[in-house]
């Protein structure tokens, strides 16, 4: 997973992730929240995804939530991947107000 904290910007597949987690889920609920948010175009395979979920734990992301004694553990967007996700989602508002100023003829 690339991501590129200093620059804001993160894979789509990552922000996805994160969006998801704001209540939380299990990986399975995850992957149908990408696919669904995305119509599709996004499909996370099982390998991915805890690829994923590992990695944004380890960055602090996320975490584990509730009862993980059972089968299927659930995680949590963190208040430092709340910041993260409203980073990327400022990055991306910009994106797009410059790209409609640019398609627009006002560039």
């Amino acid at each position: 997973m690339k991501d590129n904290i200093k620059g804001g910007a993160l894979t789509e597949v990552t922000f996805f992730i994160l969006l998801s987690l704001f209540t939380p889920r299990h990986g399975y609920a995850i992957m149908q929240f990408v696919e669904e948010k995305t119509a599709g175009r996004l499909v996370l395979g099982a390998g991915s995804l805890y690829g994923a979920l590992n990695t944004l734990t380890d960055k602090g992301w996320i975490v584990p939530c509730g009862d993980t004694g059972g089968k299927t553990k659930e995680y949590i967007i963190t208040a430092e991947g709340k910041k993260i996700a409203e980073k990327e989602l400022k990055r991306l508002e910009s994106v797009t107000a410059t790209a409609n100023e640019i398609m627009e003829g006002k560039i």
